[in-house]
């Protein structure tokens, strides 16, 4: 079968379809109303799952389509198309005509309402986050979310943090986690552009690139820790020779040792050097 679209005098505004605010109209009471529709909801689920009559789920998803519905709207946050909602909403609706039992004295409504949300939720948790999220962190992050906005209308303003997890029965913290959290429902490419304006550039540029300075800040580390089975003179020749950059001849003048010895202090040096540095 196929789901009902929503449109104008159609099955939200049909004969007997569900409405929240429906209370009665003046040709009966309330109570009445709402007796009358029990009565009929429950013979048509027992037409359907005795009988099999399939007219009779049709007329059962036309009357509940609107609650699926409002389930749906409910749900709806910014990035998650309506349509979509309604379309996993309705699906959850007919798995509450298939599963209900109409032995039980329950009203459907009753059955109804939380597969919907159930259905709803799974589909939060399993197909709408980019990266995977503990289930009770992202069903809090849906809550903080829709508790944000509702808040922000009653007071004018954006509610704290404090004020936020005393709504919704958490701790500050769990309430900041769970905005964390919100940030890896939606993945962004990095090939997209950084805004509107700016055309060429990338929100890959945006980000930090390698930084080769750790490369050399642990080479030095290793080359001072070997320089200790240096002597004192030898540290200190091959100092002035690649810190100071001198040459040979200014380094015996320093030191007191002629050109020639300093350039064998070097290759001794640096030969001792690489040879503690291979056994380690």
């Amino acid at each position: 079968m196929e789901f009902i679209e929503e449109r104008p005098g159609g099955a939200a505004n049909a004969p007997g379809a569900y409405s929240p605010a429906s209370n009665g109209n003046a040709e009966g009471s309330p109570s009445r109303e709402r007796v009358s529709r029990a009565l009929e909801d429950r013979r048509l689920l027992e037409r359907y799952h005795r009988q099999g009559d399939p007219s009779a789920r049709e007329a059962l998803v036309e009357r509940f389509l609107p609650l699926a519905r409002q389930l749906a709207r409910r749900y709806q946050r910014a990035g998650e198309p309506l349509d979509d909602l309604i379309q996993v909403a309705s699906l959850g609706l007919l798995k509450a005509i298939e599963r209900f039992d109409p032995s039980r004295e329950t009203a459907f409504s009753s059955f109804a309402v939380p597969t919907i949300l159930g259905e709803l939720k799974r589909h939060f948790r399993d197909k709408g986050w980019s990266v995977r999220v503990p289930r009770d962190l992202q069903e809090l992050a849906v809550k903080v979310d829709r508790v944000s906005e509702d808040m922000g209308r009653e007071l004018g303003r954006a509610p704290t943090p404090g004020e936020i997890a005393e709504r919704v029965a958490a701790t500050p913290e769990q309430v900041l986690e769970a905005r964390e959290a919100a940030g890896a429902y939606r993945a962004v490419s990095l090939d997209r552009p950084r805004n509107e304006e700016d055309e060429e550039g990338e929100l890959v540029d945006a980000f930090g690139s390698e930084d080769h300075g750790y490369a050399v800040a642990e080479d030095a580390a290793t080359v001072q820790r070997l320089m200790r089975v240096l002597s004192d003179r030898e540290r200190e020749v091959l100092r002035l020779r690649f810190e100071e950059d001198l040459t040979q001849s200014e380094i015996g003048d320093i030191v007191g040792v002629s050109q020639m010895h300093v350039s064998r202090l070097i290759r001794q040096s640096i030969a001792r050097l690489r040879s503690e540095a291979e056994e380690k």
